[in-house]
């Protein structure tokens, strides 16, 4: 066991508030992951309004809205984030835990959000708000995919700072030993925890990665003009994504036991494997789809 930790990382020294502020007795801080929150949507808004104004980008050379619909949009993404996030992860991670505590399930500042979760919250609400607007369905799903990765990409890396949803047990030269219960969970007497950074693996696929591929497919080959492509492309992409990345991330607690110790839900997956299929299958859905128009 000592071998491997002369090439393990120690955790940065890096706090979870980005600053604080005393006010009256009342404090206010700025989180990591709230900063990613922001980040995310302001390249999000930055990116839809750039491509906005490139009407060759769209079918029939025509964008979808105007410019100045990136506002009342995004005010409905975020409601369908917060709320398909926190409802997805009391739903598919811990409801026993929240039927015995529904006070609790408001409480998002204590943390515990789903992607998948907040992905459906997102189709809810864009397809809401599509249909109040009369923007196409699969252009306005082509454009939100567009612009999701690099959100991925600042949570992924909001988790490593935040320390948590960290990865298995490694011996890899990059394994990081985090603070706190990762690094007791598996520490023995002469030697610390170290795990894989799955978080870090996350943002590189799921937001570096899928994030270029999608928009170098619009910026220079056309992709949005073959409607339900590009949304066909993120879903089957973040699906394969977090599924290979499941395979280095520590199921959470409550699917943990002696008798399971990787965490397996059903059919040898996790539940994170397990709510990445239908999101493959949905993508390659789309894909043919739009390969058929």
């Amino acid at each position: 066991m000592g071998d491997f930790l002369i090439g393990a990382i120690p955790f940065p020294d890096i706090s979870s508030e980005v600053f604080s502020i005393g006010i009256g007795g009342f404090t206010f801080a700025l989180r990591w992951y709230a900063l990613a929150y922001m980040a995310g949507i302001a390249v999000a808004w930055w990116l839809i309004v750039r491509a906005l104004r490139r009407d060759r980008l769209w079918p029939a050379d025509t964008p979808p809205m105007v410019a100045r619909a990136v506002e009342d949009l995004s005010t409905w993404i975020i409601l369908g984030v917060i709320l398909g996030g926190r409802l997805g992860f009391v739903l598919f991670y811990r409801p026993m835990y929240y039927l015995a505590n529904p006070v609790e399930i408001p409480m998002v500042w204590e943390g515990g959000m789903s992607f998948h979760g907040g992905f459906i919250g997102v189709v809810v609400a864009a397809y809401l708000w599509g249909r109040r607007n009369g923007v196409p369905l699969l252009t306005l799903a082509d454009t939100l995919a567009m612009v999701t990765p690099p959100g991925l990409f600042f949570g992924r890396v909001a988790n490593f700072v935040n320390a948590e949803l960290w990865g298995r047990p490694s011996d890899v030269p990059w394994a990081v030993i985090f603070p706190g219960d990762a690094a007791q969970a598996c520490a023995t007497a002469d030697a610390p925890c170290a795990r894989h950074p799955s978080q870090l693996y996350e943002a590189g696929l799921e937001g570096l990665l899928l994030g270029t591929l999608l928009l170098v497919l619009v910026w220079r080959y056309g992709a949005l003009k073959r409607p339900g492509l590009v949304a066909g492309l993120f879903f089957a992409g973040y699906g394969i994504s977090r599924f290979i990345v499941e395979f280095f991330r520590q199921a959470d607690g409550q699917f943990v036991s002696p008798e399971n110790p990787w965490g397996h839900v059903a059919l040898g997956l996790s539940m994170g494997q397990l709510l990445s299929l239908p999101m493959i299958a949905i993508g390659a859905f789309f894909i043919l789809r739009s390969r058929r128009a």
